[in-house]
């Protein structure tokens, strides 16, 4: 029984960093296909929520066929799922993918984690009470670590363009609302068929503002490698790994390593991609990423709420 527990224990704590290090590679490699190879963000974000989304609801009519179709059947339900798609997936993806075309994949990813916090301020202002100690700290660090990493400490002048703070926010924002917005779904049905939907609706919507099959850019062996793994990889392969450890492990453990997705995009576009990372991106990064430990020991059932529906 504890060998089997152990065993158990070992498995979601390598299926969560698995989670997190794709979804870390994948953004950096988003930056290379931005920046390097010239391909459009609206097309990327357009073909990755169409065949991730197809792909899943394929898998999801495998292991249960019957409710495939009945969150469309629901019109309340239908009305949710639309806004999800919308103004959940499209958003939290095309502003991620915005934030590191007009800066870097490390910087994006770390502004993204600021999210949570939202999703604190949010509940609190939600049951009217002020914020518990740890959420207080945890905004108080999301703030000064936003501030050092767009900054590094001036007043006067920004580390990053304007653009790259904008989407950057946006990306925080589009975060909190994904990751609440769909709870009441997720209460009654299968999360791949919530997310895979939410994916497809997506995809639709984004089609209408760049078609798949307008390609642009360069393309050569790296162009089509990178655009699989961001697909495929980091996509279908991360959301399943993230959902198993949290079945082994508890939502908690998994959000927590699944801060290490901050991180491999950090080491990642600093190694290859040669950005500069200076002591004070490090210290922002650190402050942000931090939030994300503190917010886990809030003690009320709505800390359940504060962990992400990681998927991008």
């Amino acid at each position: 029984m504890i060998k089997e527990q152990k065993s158990r224990s070992y498995n979601g704590f390598f299926l969560a960093i698995t989670a997190a290090v794709l979804w870390g590679v994948s953004g950096t490699f988003g930056q290379f296909l931005f920046q390097e190879r010239s391909i459009n963000t609206e097309w990327l974000v357009t073909v990755r929520l169409l065949f991730s989304g197809v792909i899943l609801l394929l898998i999801a009519s495998i292991d249960n066929p019957k409710a495939l179709w009945a969150i469309w059947k629901v019109k309340k339900d239908a009305w949710q799922l639309l806004l999800f798609g919308i103004f959940g997936m499209v958003a939290v993806q095309y502003t991620y993918f915005a934030a590191i075309k007009h800066s870097n994949a490390a910087t994006a990813t770390v502004l993204q984690y600021a999210g949570p916090v939202l999703i604190a301020v949010y509940l609190a202002i939600q049951k009217r009470r002020w914020p518990h100690n740890m959420e207080f700290l945890a905004i108080i660090l999301a703030i000064t670590g936003t501030f050092l990493l767009v900054t590094h400490g001036s007043f006067s002048n920004l580390s990053v363009s304007g653009w790259a703070l904008f989407w950057g926010l946006a990306s925080a924002i589009g975060l909190a609302f994904y990751s609440l917005q769909p709870i009441n779904l997720l209460s009654r049905y299968p999360s791949t068929i919530v997310i895979g939907w939410g994916m497809v609706t997506g995809g639709i919507f984004m089609s209408i503002i760049h078609a798949p099959w307008k390609v642009e850019g360069h393309w050569d062996i790296y162009t089509y490698l990178c655009t699989a793994f961001i697909i495929l990889l980091a996509t279908l392969v991360a959301f399943y790994a993230y959902l198993t450890a949290v079945k082994l492990i508890g939502a908690q453990k998994t959000s927590l390593l699944a801060s290490a997705e901050p991180l491999s995009a950090t080491v990642l576009s600093v190694m290859w991609l040669q950005i500069p990372f200076t002591a004070m991106d490090w210290i922002g990064s650190f402050l942000i990423v931090a939030t994300i430990f503190l917010l886990t020991r809030t003690k009320e059932p709505e800390a359940k709420k504060l962990e992400p529906l990681n998927s991008y």
